[in-house]
């Protein structure tokens, strides 16, 4: 390679590295108060679907959101102050892989119930810290993610082995 070609690859690698940056990956810690009076907004408007665990204490219903969308499924319940009693929000995905969620800009702790196809609990991320950038997984191939208010799952009861039905998704055992 010539001198010449080196330097200009040297030069081009900062103007690369600049491209390589997104402005979604630059979210603010705190949004905007403009901007929490449209999420308040927008959370009074949305749908929710019902989620049923069944566990040994029983069947345990949920009115939760969906996260359909990459930019649903990013935003999660990012910026939220707490949730109904039942409430929540479900991660389904079009196929089993093994899932990886963090808390960064949540602002309550988490029970993330991870699901495999046959709607058995694999595994529970318990009360999970708020802000945090550690990453929580599930153990094996999940088709969704439940989260729930962290806690709540142990005050139930719900334990990997339990079952998850939803519509559209797996039906609960006879």
């Amino acid at each position: 390679m010539t001198r010449f070609f080196q330097s200009a690859l040297l030069g081009a690698l900062p103007a690369l590295a600049l491209l390589g940056c997104r402005a979604e990956s630059q979210m603010p810690a705190n949004p905007p108060a403009a901007d929490a009076a449209v999420e308040a907004a927008e959370q009074d408007a949305v749908e929710t679907i019902q989620v049923t665990v069944r566990s040994a204490t029983g069947d345990h219903l949920f009115d939760v959101e969906t996260a359909i969308t990459p930019e649903e499924q990013r935003r999660g319940l990012m910026f939220r102050e707490s949730l109904p009693e039942n409430g929540g929000m479900i991660f389904p995905f079009e196929f089993p892989r093994l899932a990886s969620f963090w808390m960064r800009n949540t602002m309550i702790p988490l029970d993330m119930i991870f699901i495999r196809a046959d709607g058995v609990i694999t595994n529970i991320a318990r009360e999970t810290e708020p802000y945090t950038l550690d990453s929580y997984y599930s153990t094996e191939p999940v088709i969704a993610v439940l989260e729930i208010d962290g806690g709540r799952a142990a005050e139930l009861g719900i334990d990997a082995g339990d079952y998850v039905s939803w519509p559209d998704g797996p039906a609960l055992p006879e």
